[in-house]
């Protein structure tokens, strides 16, 4: 059974720190392609970052890049989401999910394209 589990979250004061795990169980994160999703109260679910599984090219939405980082640990079976200078506007639930590779030059970075979901973790900056 294909299950994602994020943890991570918390409060933290504007220009903090949190790094969010995923952690994958029954299937290898590396067969998969893994993005990270966030929805604040009121707003829809937007993508954080998404990747190809060709070369592992990542994208960041625009309003994170230079301040989030993706990155994985294959022997924990692992992906995490490093979140440095944090703002109030990130506060919302932050959600991995999961699906087939497809192509593997293709960005997938929409919620319907995705299969499998963790519960989220909620992370709240404070101002």
């Amino acid at each position: 059974e294909v299950q994602l589990v994020e943890s991570g979250g918390g409060v933290v004061q504007a220009g903090g720190s949190l790094r969010l795990s995923c952690a994958a169980s029954g299937f290898t994160v590396d067969d998969y392609t893994i993005a990270w999703f966030r929805q604040a109260p009121g707003k829809e679910r937007e993508v954080v970052s998404c990747i190809t599984s060709s070369d592992g090219n990542t994208l960041y939405t625009d309003s994170v890049k230079g301040r989030f980082t993706l990155s994985s640990d294959d022997a924990k079976n692992t992906v995490y989401l490093q979140m440095s200078s944090l703002k109030p506007e990130d506060t919302a639930v932050y959600y991995c999910a999961a699906r087939g590779i497809g192509d593997y030059y293709t960005h997938y970075c929409f919620p319907y394209e995705y299969d499998y979901w963790g519960q989220g973790t909620q992370v709240t900056v404070s101002s």
